[in-house]
């Protein structure tokens, strides 16, 4: 499993890398783009791998190995890559409104996730909400049910 998954977020395979369409590769986009905000200010710590676990999972729904073989994929990628249209285009072209929205959330909570947003990483969600046409408004409000949920002060 994880060859194919590296193989859509690296672009290696013959199924047209990230930009493919379905289910894969929007998962593939979603935990690039989660474990991108993750490293942001330089360390991917286990908070915030057990964010991005929690929420691809419920996302996703997918078990404990596929979720684990997602996140090091992502984090593969994004070491290697520096492809964040890539991955917006096939979050802007595969989802809803409302579940780019979610993604931003997403994105929030992994900022959230070691109690402090790093200037880097709120940088990093406000291009995403650009890329991806997330209006402002709904990506504060995103920001402070984020926020909410770590008991956080905005």
């Amino acid at each position: 499993m994880i060859d194919r998954i590296k193989a859509l977020i690296l672009g290696d395979g013959g199924d047209g890398g990230v930009t493919g369409n379905g289910e894969d590769g929007l998962q593939v986009a979603a935990v690039a783009l989660l474990v991108e905000a993750a490293v942001m200010d330089g360390d991917f710590d286990a908070a915030e791998r057990q964010v991005i676990a929690g929420l691809i999972s419920d996302r996703f729904g997918l078990d404990g190995e596929a979720t684990e073989d997602l996140i090091a994929a992502g984090e593969e990628a994004v070491e290697s890559s520096s492809q964040l249209y890539a991955f917006t285009r096939v979050i802007k072209q595969g989802f809803e409104v409302d579940d780019r929205v979610e993604m931003i959330e997403m994105l929030w909570d992994v900022a959230c996730a070691d109690g402090e947003v790093h200037d880097y990483e709120a940088n990093l969600v406000r291009r995403v909400a650009g890329l991806i046409h997330v209006s402002d408004r709904d990506s504060g409000q995103a920001r402070k049910r984020a926020m909410g949920r770590r008991n956080m002060e905005r």
